[in-house]
């Protein structure tokens, strides 16, 4: 009974295969994947393609605010504005008609208004001068700690 149901079956497989029409729709199913694979193929390129010139104006974009900021920037260095803070700042010069007064330091320190509530002591002011290194790893000792 089993050899009679697979002789049928491969009888049938072989008038199948023989047959023009089943040729033809396995062709036509190879060219339909092959047109799909290609256009699969083509979406993915195209979408790899579109995320490099996304990238590349992106990338332009900036490249277009730096040169507009460096533009401005030379703008402002050319204005009569930046060259008399310039020599004012570094070669200690003034416009016509100014004169430079010097105030002692301590005449000056005179004339702040006195720091109301608590002074700052030498203790806080070592903790000040701390560098950030280490204020960062006090931070993270006291966060373990509990404190």
């Amino acid at each position: 009974m089993l050899d009679q149901i697979k002789n049928n079956y491969y009888q049938k497989m072989k008038n199948n295969l023989g047959d023009i029409r089943f040729i033809v729709l396995m062709v036509f199913l190879a060219i339909v994947f092959l047109v799909t694979w290609s256009g699969i193929k083509t979406v993915q390129s195209n979408y790899k393609l579109q995320k490099k010139i996304t990238k590349i104006n992106q990338s332009n974009q900036l490249q277009k605010l730096k040169n507009n900021n460096l533009s401005l920037q030379n703008n402002y260095l050319n204005t009569n504005q930046f060259i008399e803070i310039s020599a004012r700042q570094n070669f200690g010069l003034g416009a016509s008609g100014e004169s430079e007064v010097i105030i002692p330091k301590g005449i000056a320190l005179k004339q702040l208004a006195p720091l109301k509530g608590n002074q700052i002591t030498d203790s806080e002011v070592q903790t000040i001068e701390k560098s950030s290194l280490q204020n960062n790893f006090q931070a993270w000792i006291s966060f373990f700690m509990h404190h």
